[in-house]
């Protein structure tokens, strides 16, 4: 059975409510592919999380920012179940 999108960003969301504040986090769904061979859904999300580099010598201007996206990547099966959460760190 395939997932509607709402069905697959309310996983995706629901896996990282007890890991993040979702509310104060602006989460978002960035990227999704249904691998059909697999059924599952292959998903990249990003939330705000605080800085932790904030006023690091690391020669990046980002590094000043009080906050920066992180996004990861999840695999989702056919019963909305996170089977996988991988580091991502750019788009292919």
């Amino acid at each position: 059975m395939e997932l509607s999108l709402k069905e697959v960003f309310n996983a995706a969301k629901k896996q990282f409510a007890e890991l993040i504040n979702i509310q104060e986090s602006d989460f978002r769904l960035e990227q999704l592919e249904y691998k059909k061979d697999e059924k599952t859904w292959d998903v990249v999300v990003s939330y705000l999380q605080e800085n932790k580099n904030r006023g690091a010598s690391t020669g990046s201007i980002l590094s000043f920012l009080p906050y920066e996206r992180i996004y990861k990547r999840l695999k989702i099966d056919e019963n909305k179940e996170v089977v996988g959460i991988f580091m991502f760190s750019e788009a292919k």
